[in-house]
């Protein structure tokens, strides 16, 4: 009996060992899985100046302002954005309800699993898709099965939840800024009811700081009480230009810190960059086909205004020494 508690004592002094190790090299180096170079250091050399107090670039904590888009810059984007899955899945789901979508498009390709031709309506097929599949409930009732699918729901090639395809190098920087008390901000292209369900417990964004696209909602008194019916009809569209008018209109501050990783994401860096005093925009450049996606389409323009501009690039392969979150976490 006394070597067994021997055994356990000894067990729990290295455990707590390992805490303190883990929390002493997490305070040494909060980017872990940002490997030394010019990216890394760009981050950490902006955050030092920017919180120096009493020196010309010092900002105040309440004008610490970051934003990032999500799909692309914060977790994964490829084959298909990750609300789309969200919204073929709820086909199949409400197809029984539909029966004429077993002749109409592009709702009888998408049920013969032929995505790629679904695709081929392009902007119009997706808003088409969204619409149908997305209105027609409360909020509460949307956010109940935007949460069961979040927990659910698997990356059809990763095979990990799609919580699970967030970039770890990408949560360090969002911890890292508000341990520097930066108030971070999503200001994405993606349904704002879609995300706010779950960036608190992925992102540790809460509801009231994530920006994104919206459909219109309707007041409506029911005999059990009010609730808010959403519509078939867009509201806002958060992307490209809209993404400085949604910054503007969601946080009233202009950002000192902008991060995305497309051309959709350029006129918030745009934005950003054009304000007075110390600035920072940074986009993350795909090219690690083997842990994550190789691809530059739909970024050409941002990358080359980050090149004209000297803005900060992440090369995914060389500069992150992790792609994703250890498995199960």
């Amino acid at each position: 009996m006394r070597n067994r508690m021997k055994q356990v004592l000894r067990a729990a002094v290295v455990l707590a060992f390992i805490l303190v190790f883990c929390q002493t090299a997490r305070a040494d180096d909060p980017l872990q899985s940002w490997n030394d170079g010019p990216a890394k250091t760009a981050i950490i050399d902006f955050v030092e100046k920017v919180t120096a107090d009493g020196t010309a670039d010092f900002v105040p904590v309440e004008e610490r302002i970051a934003t990032f888009d999500n799909d692309g810059t914060l977790w994964a984007e490829k084959p298909l954005y990750f609300q789309l899955f969200f919204a073929l899945d709820r086909v199949k789901a409400l197809a029984p309800e539909h029966p004429e979508w077993a002749t109409q498009e592009p709702f009888a390709s998408l049920l013969k699993g032929d995505t790629k031709k679904a695709l081929e309506g392009g902007e119009k097929m997706i808003l088409e898709v969204v619409m149908a599949t997305h209105a027609g409930m409360t909020t509460a009732e949307f956010e109940d099965i935007v949460t069961m699918w979040i927990t659910t729901a698997k990356h059809p090639e990763t095979h990990r939840l799609y919580t699970q395809m967030v970039y770890q190098p990408m949560l360090e920087l969002l911890d890292y800024l508000r341990d520097n008390g930066f108030k971070t901000f999503i200001v994405s292209g993606g349904g704002i009811e879609f995300m706010r369900p779950w960036t608190d417990n992925v992102y540790g964004i809460p509801p009231e700081q994530v920006v994104g696209s919206s459909i219109k909602t309707r007041f409506e008194m029911r005999p059990d009480g009010p609730v808010l019916i959403r519509l078939p009809d867009m509201n806002f569209v958060d992307d490209k230009a809209g993404k400085p008018v949604g910054i503007n209109s969601h946080i009233g501050r202009r950002p000192i810190a902008a991060f995305g990783n497309s051309d959709g994401d350029l006129q918030m860096l745009q934005w950003t960059m054009a304000g007075p005093g110390a600035r920072f925009a940074l986009l993350v450049h795909h090219t690690d086909a083997e842990r994550e996606f190789a691809y530059d389409k739909g970024a050409e323009n941002a990358l080359k205004e980050a090149a004209a501009n000297g803005w900060t690039v992440v090369d995914m392969k060389d500069d992150w020494n992790a792609v994703y979150p250890p498995d199960g976490q």
